[in-house]
């Protein structure tokens, strides 16, 4: 079997955790695709998945050697891709990602729109809240909502958000607005659990700081912790308590008047929206065309640029 079809395979068979769901990907029979593993492992000289009964797992050999077969694979589809003339053309695959709510509500209404311009794209999108490694798991593009670290990835901003503290107006006439981190003991909130598993502790920094270099931890009592910031949205909106939120995710129920922002002296500093991808000036021209499209849509965005109206400014 040709090298390149090997790796194809070892790859279908490391992302599905199966030789049975890859074959089918691929289709192929699972005994044939399961040869192919055998004897790339035996070419290479290694172990690259430790088989149970239940699934397929990489092993470290594995893992290093999976991340290189996605990028040499990457690379050769590239090369036909720039000889048959995609690096000047939008078409083919462009798979890209953004968090899950801020996908749904910013970014799939976009994509919709830029597959009917772009007719001979195709795209896969996973909106999730985690991040997402876009080399390694084989992304073009994602919309990130961070302070990112240095990276190889090219970045372009595409407006802010705003971290605030929230609640419905029938709970807060009934328990009073808070005003400082020590009137917070008094409240019910609602906490976000962390992929981790621990609670996120929620941050406040004193009016006036510039910088945020001080902080300090205060928090309401918390019955209710989730793991969905739309579920800790549903139960501001229901009189549970108090919720931090992405202004974003909140801006209409706050323009209608379902919720209240309430400590806007002490929120951290806006949080940069980026859509970043990979290869910079040397992306396929479906790459290209996508981050263009999307960066002027999302600069578009009131609730991104700015020009959003809260009440009371």
């Amino acid at each position: 079997m040709d090298r390149f079809d090997a790796m194809r395979i070892f790859v279908a068979v490391a992302d599905a955790k199966g030789f049975a769901p890859a074959a089918r990907q691929l289709g192929l029979s699972a005994p044939a695709v399961s040869r192919a593993i055998v004897a790339l492992e035996e070419h290479v000289g290694a172990q690259l998945l430790r088989r149970t009964t239940r699934n397929v797992a990489l092993t470290d050999v594995g893992e290093r050697y999976h991340a290189d077969c996605k990028r040499i694979l990457s690379e050769v589809q590239d090369a036909e891709a720039s000889a048959g003339g995609a690096h000047t053309l939008p078409q083919g695959q462009l798979s890209i990602t953004a968090p899950q709510q801020f996908g749904r509500m910013h970014v799939a209404p976009l994509v919709l729109d830029f597959l009917a311009a772009h007719p001979q794209v195709n795209i896969r999108s996973h909106f999730a809240d985690h991040i997402v490694h876009l080399f390694e798991e084989g992304y073009d593009a994602a919309v990130r909502i961070a302070h990112l670290p240095d990276s190889g990835l090219t970045a372009v901003g595409v407006g802010h958000v705003r971290r605030v503290m929230v609640a419905s107006p029938q709970y807060l006439a009934e328990r009073g607005v808070p005003r400082t981190p020590a009137d917070l003991q008094r409240h019910e909130g609602i906490g976000f659990v962390m992929n981790g598993g621990g609670v996120a502790p929620w941050t406040l920094y004193p009016p006036g700081s510039k910088h945020k270099r001080e902080r300090l931890i205060a928090q309401p009592r918390m019955q209710l912790t989730v793991n969905m910031g739309e579920i800790g949205i549903a139960a501001a909106l229901a009189g549970r308590g108090l919720t931090r939120a992405l202004s974003y995710q909140i801006a209409d129920h706050v323009k209608a008047g379902r919720l209240r922002i309430v400590m806007e002296d002490h929120e951290p500093l806006p949080i940069p929206v980026q859509v970043v991808y990979v290869d910079g000036r040397k992306a396929a021209a479906k790459v290209k065309a996508f981050v263009d499209f999307a960066v002027d849509r999302l600069r578009a965005q009131p609730v991104l640029n700015g020009t959003f109206e809260w009440p009371g400014d």
